[in-house]
C-alpha cells in the first residue's frame, strides 16, 4: 500500500491555498537576478536556507532560477536537510513513497532508496521526516522550476561528513540528477554581528572546507558531506547571495543568515561526457 507525507508546514512557512503559493514563487523567481552571461549550464548541487519564504524566500529563488534551462533534464532531486525535532543518528529516508505539497505530489525515487538502504548510516525514519520543514520548503520551488522528477529526501542528524559523502556518492548521478542542500546559517544574533559571522561561513564554503559547526550553519553536516563530494568531482562554489531576516524582514535586534549557493564544473561538460554518465547512471 502506498503511503504519502503530507504538507505539514503549508499556511505557516509558505502560503497553503494552491494558487497563492505558485504566485509566491514565482513572484519569487521572477524577482531574482539572473546569471550575467547567457551560460545554459546549471549547477550539479545548490545550497539554499528553509525559513518562511517571507524571510528566505528571495535568497533562495536565486538558486533555483539557476535551475530553469534544466527545466526538462533534471529528473531526480537528491534533498538533505537538517533535523530540527527529531533527533537521529546518520542519515534518515521517509518511510512514504510520495512528498505532497498544495502544487502536487513528488514521488520518492525507490530505486535510490533501496541503494541507501544498503548503507549502515542510513536508516528509515517516519518521525523524523513527518513534521521536518527543511525539506519541504525546498519542494515548491523545486515543483515549479522543473517538469517531472522523483525525489531522495534525507534527513540528517548525528553523522560525520564522510558518512554524508558516501551517502551523496550512492545516488550522485549524471546531469540529470541535482543535490540541494537546505541550510540556513547563524541564528539570532545581532544584525551587525550576523553579517561578519555569515560572512566567513560563506568564505569557508567557497574554499570546500569540511569543517563546518552548528553554530555556522544549522545544516553544517550536509555542508560538509557536499563540500567532500564537490572536491572530489572537481566542482567550484559559488556565492549567488548572502544576506539575512534583517535584510528581508526588517528587524534587526536577532536575525537569522542565509546564502544561496550554486556548485558546478570548473569546466564545462562535453557533450559526450554527459551522455557516458547517464548511460552509467541508468
Amino acid at each position: 500500500m502506498l503511503t504519502v507525507r503530507p504538507a505539514a508546514v503549508a499556511g505557516m512557512f509558505y502560503p497553503g491555498a494552491p494558487h497563492a503559493l505558485e504566485a509566491s514563487v514565482r513572484a519569487l523567481l521572477a524577482a531574482a537576478p539572473r546569471p550575467a552571461a547567457a551560460d545554459p549550464a546549471w549547477p550539479k548541487a545548490l545550497i539554499v536556507p528553509h525559513a518562511g519564504y517571507v524571510y528566505s524566500g528571495p535568497i533562495a529563488a536565486s538558486a533555483y532560477v539557476r535551475l530553469l534551462p534544466a527545466r526538462s533534464r533534471i529528473r531526480r532531486v537528491v534533498l538533505l536537510g537538517p533535523v530540527h525535532r527529531v533527533p537521529i543518528r546518520g542519515v534518515a529516508l521517509p518511510g512514504a513513497d510520495s512528498f505532497v505539497t498544495p502544487l502536487g505530489t513528488v514521488d520518492v525515487d525507490s530505486a535510490c532508496a533501496a541503494r541507501l538502504r544498503a548503507l549502515p548510516q542510513v536508516c528509515e525514519s517516519e518521525a523524523a521526516h513527518s513534521l521536518e520543514h527543511s525539506l519541504e520548503v525546498q519542494l515548491p520551488f523545486l515543483q515549479t522550476v522543473l517538469d517531472a522528477f522523483t525525489l531522495v529526501p534525507l534527513a540528517v542528524g548525528d553523522a560525520s561528513a564522510a558518512e554524508v559523502a558516501e551517502v551523496i556518492e550512492q545516488v550522485w548521478g549524471g546531469p540529470e540528477t541535482l543535490i540541494v542542500v537546505s541550510s540556513d546559517l547563524s541564528h539570532y544574533h545581532r544584525y551587525e554581528q550576523a553579517v561578519e559571522i555569515d560572512r566567513s561561513t560563506a568564505d569557508d564554503i567557497l574554499a570546500l572546507a569540511e569543517t563546518l559547526d552548528h553554530e555556522q550553519a544549522c545544516g553544517a553536516t550536509p555542508i560538509n558531506g557536499l563540500a567532500l563530494c564537490a572536491r572530489g568531482h572537481g566542482l567550484e562554489a559559488e556565492l549567488i547571495d548572502l544576506r539575512n531576516s534583517g535584510d528581508t524582514a526588517g528587524d534587526k535586534s536577532r536575525v537569522v543568515g542565509y546564502a544561496a549557493f550554486a556548485f558546478a564544473r570548473n569546466e564545462p561538460e562535453t557533450a559526450a561526457s554527459m551522455r557516458l554518465e547517464e548511460t552509467v547512471d541508468a
